[in-house]
């Protein structure tokens, strides 16, 4: 019978074409989830089943399967690596007890491996690695593991080491037992043969085995004893200390393979049941209770009150809204109603599905540690905690990032009007860092998103989901407007008329706020003479009057407002009155405290031949973007700088022709820094 200690919940995360979603594949081919090998260049890869995703050959959305390896079930879910969908691995990351981390043994870590080991840390999820694609041109194993220690400051060590480099990798030697392992020419389709480890090997194996043991001694008393002791570790009890210790998320193991040639991935399988934990050893999820805010403890158990998470909701053309969920504690039945405790609604789950990628498989029941998709909620939406109303729990919440680049789109026909709409509402609900919003002042609808490629995807959605034929404008950077200056600003919102008038009197302080602190408020109200009851009105209409600046109509961001004085009127006052003033007061403040226009800075890195690095540079410099570092690696340059978003459409196609095509980049948002002056007067002129 199947035990919640036999149950592994992991991810696949890395930097875009590490080999994620081809490992993915050979993990499905060999538990006997699929009976022929999928390929991302081919556009036949399982979980890369959505149309765009075959098309361009990477993963865009994050996907869902269930396998099972010797007596373990794993329900994996395969994460995008491109920075424009890193919303799918901070929610993926956020219910997974494990992961495993894809490094490409040539890149080894890239940008966005950086990004996705932080999201990692922040939840706590311990980690196994894969350096993959160890058969290729120019891969170095072991400087990937320098670059693990330097860029990312992990306690990582090999528990398998390779066997030859490049195109002539042909087994490898596993730490643990030390006996090498030889592939055969299938790799693992077929046998691997079992031999003692070449005498040209042997110090190095031997090096590497006993880094292991140092690099678990720092971190565990009992091994730290045995090496002090200068005692010898049987593998059996190796194996125990490795789990215990990347259980504790204190240790990383590291392994070899090529996934693409089928090499190493049953060790991979094996060290994914030996190494990971299970959903009753991880740190469990901080919750409280709703009512009280007091902290609710919870316990992967069947018998408890049950808690689960709505961590995605898609649109599905069979079944309609389909609600990805990941069950902590108690058990959900089909057919049975829930409470939703972040809106406070009751909810009737329809269905229960198992899913495989695009597949449904509809079950009676689930239980802690699962994951299942849920037909029939209403009101559940991404981040939603499902409990019972008699123990309500909710669970903490995950932060998106906000949108950096924004691109208007309109309807072709009228016909259209209604599915536009439908459509983006449906979208917007589904991706929580995409976001939609009608501009009065030109009566446009901006779509808004995380790059180019994210909005370019979700347009061709539209097309062929949901049959809206739209036009859509050139992408435009989403900047936003802060102040350089403190100011003090009258707001006055006084309305007579026959009846009742309307009778509100705000005084704000306006000044710099502290940087990503967005809009904050305070009230420092002496003597009552603005009621209590209106502090709550006054800051809403604070924040609606900061959706638009002074500038340009940008949203207002990094300003602290504080309510110091005002008058009330007893019978013509209202929370109406009182959030209208709030918001003239805080218009006029804008006005009075030297507004500037901040844009999104991103992180470049190219990789670039050695010839062409002074052309490079010298686009980079006219595109505004401050070179940081250049490193060099093999014959080629790795160029690292904070690129002005404004400033990269179309750079592909720049770099592309500046190089032959022989040049690379990844890009992701970094921070919002001030534009230059002659810049902002252009953006001014011609505002949103």
């Amino acid at each position: 019978m199947e035990t919640i200690k036999d149950l592994r919940n992991i991810g696949i995360i890395a930097h875009i074409d590490a080999g994620k979603t081809t490992t993915t594949e050979r993990i499905l081919f060999h538990t006997g989830k699929t009976h022929k090998i999928g390929e991302v260049h081919d556009g036949t890869a399982v979980m890369d089943w959505m149309e765009q995703e075959q098309e361009r050959g990477i993963t865009i959305t994050s996907a869902v399967t269930t396998c099972n390896w010797k007596d373990k079930k794993i329900n994996i879910i395969d994460t995008p690596g491109h920075v424009d969908f890193t919303i799918e691995v901070e929610r993926s990351l956020k219910v997974l007890d494990g992961t495993l981390v894809v490094l490409c043994a040539v890149g080894g870590v890239q940008p966005q491996t950086e990004t996705v080991w932080r999201q990692a840390d922040h939840y706590e999820v311990p980690k196994i690695v894969l350096i993959n694609k160890v058969d290729r041109t120019g891969a170095d194993f072991f400087k990937v593991i320098i670059d693990m220690h330097k860029k990312l400051g992990a306690n990582a060590t090999p528990i398998q080491i390779p066997i030859g480099k490049e195109d002539g990798f042909k087994g490898f030697i596993d730490l643990i037992t030390c006996k090498a392992y030889m592939f055969g020419e299938t790799g693992d389709l077929g046998e691997l043969t079992e031999t003692e480890i070449p005498e040209d090997m042997k110090d190095i194996s031997s090096h590497w085995r006993h880094n292991l043991i140092e690099k678990l001694a720092d971190v565990d008393e009992e091994v730290e004893e045995l090496y002090l002791l200068d005692k010898g570790i049987y593998p059996d009890k190796l194996k125990e200390y490795i789990r215990r210790t990347t259980v504790q998320n204190k240790f990383i193991p590291v392994m070899c393979g090529s996934a693409l040639k089928n090499k190493g991935m049953k060790y991979v399988l094996d060290s994914v049941c030996d190494y990971l934990p299970s959903p009753a050893e991880v740190v469990p999820q901080k919750a409280s209770n709703p009512n009280t805010g007091e902290p609710v403890d919870i316990r992967p158990e069947a018998s408890d009150p049950l808690c689960a998470y709505a961590y995605k909701i898609m649109t599905d053309p069979f079944v309609g809204t389909l609600t990805f969920t990941r069950i902590y504690s108690g058990k959900l039945e089909s057919g049975t109603y829930v409470y939703n405790s972040t809106v406070g609604k009751k909810e009737r789950v329809g269905k229960i599905v198992k899913i495989h990628a695009d597949q449904r498989e509809i079950v009676q029941n689930a239980g802690p540690g699962d994951i299942v998709g849920l037909v029939g909620l209403k009101n559940t939406s991404t981040a939603h905690t499902l409990c019972q109303e008699a123990s309500p729990i909710t669970l903490e919440r995950i932060d998106y990032p906000d949108p950096v680049i924004s691109m208007a789109i309109e309807p072709e026909t009228r016909i259209d009007q209604d599915k536009l709409g439908e459509g983006l509402k449906k979208l917007e609900a589904e991706d929580p860092s995409f976001q939609v919003r009608y501009n009065e002042e030109t009566g446009q609808t901006l779509i808004s998103g995380m790059g180019e490629l994210h909005l370019e995807i979700i347009v061709d959605r539209l097309k062929r989901e949901f049959k809206v034929n739209a036009n859509v404008g050139s992408p435009q950077v989403a900047y936003r407007e802060t102040i350089t200056r403190s100011c003090e600003s009258t707001g006055k919102f006084i309305q007579q008329s026959g009846g009742h008038g309307q009778y509100g009197h705000v005084e704000l302080k306006i000044e710099p706020g502290e940087k990503g602190s967005g809009i904050s408020f305070e009230e420092q109200i002496k003597g009552g003479v603005v009621p209590r009851e209106y502090f709550k009105a006054i800051e809403e209409g604070v924040r609606s009057a900061s959706k638009n600046g002074a500038l340009a109509g940008y949203p207002v961001t990094d300003v602290k407002v504080t309510l110091y004085d005002g008058s009330y009127h007893e019978v013509d006052s209202s929370e109406l009155a009182f959030s209208n003033a709030a918001a003239i007061g805080f218009r006029e403040g804008l006005k009075k405290s030297g507004s500037v226009l901040l844009e999104p800075i991103m992180d470049l890195e190219v990789t670039t031949p050695d010839e062409y690095l002074g052309d490079v540079i010298g686009d980079m410099n006219m595109r505004r973007i401050k070179v940081e570092n250049i490193d060099q690696k093999g014959t080629t340059k790795i160029v690292t700088g904070a690129a002005p978003l404004a400033q990269m459409f179309g750079y592909a196609t720049a770099l592309r022709s500046l190089t032959q095509g022989r040049a690379t980049y990844t890009m992701e948002p970094s921070f919002y820094k001030e534009v230059p002056k002659d810049v902002m007067e252009k953006i001014i002129s011609a505002p949103v």
